[in-house]
């Protein structure tokens, strides 16, 4: 084996695309608006090689800070060694997804603040 050290090492797999989704990116991706402050996940679409990023960012959860056309930027928290970087990456919209991990959190908020609202029920003999 050589001593390899290219871009996309190590990549067959995570870059690939599932069983019976090869082909033409579907339309939805495209369609999708995304706004600054927005939490997306970044996720590598072998299909499309422009504006596709680093290997070490797949998988990562980060911020909309800047939008243009085709491609947004993020910021995505980075670990070397013993340090976390706050790095800031464009990444095409096909590499992207908005994230559900925020959703859950919104709605758990929901919840006990309508918890809270609701009137508590005074045990009977009481007034």
């Amino acid at each position: 084996m050589r001593n390899t050290k290219g871009k996309r090492r190590g990549t067959c797999y995570m870059l690939s695309r599932p069983f019976r989704k090869h082909g033409v990116v579907p339309l939805a991706t495209y369609m999708r608006i995304y706004k600054k402050g927005d939490i997306v996940d970044i996720k590598g679409m072998g299909t499309v090689q422009k504006g596709m990023p680093h290997k070490c960012y797949h998988g990562k959860i980060g911020r909309v800070y800047n939008v243009t056309q085709r491609a947004v930027g993020i910021i995505v928290n980075k670990q070397v060694k013993g340090k976390i970087f706050a790095k800031r990456v464009n990444v095409q919209i096909e590499h992207i997804k908005h994230s559900k991990s925020r959703g859950s959190f919104l709605k758990r908020v929901k919840e006990t603040t309508r918890r809270r609202r609701k009137p508590r029920r005074r045990a009977p003999g009481f007034s």
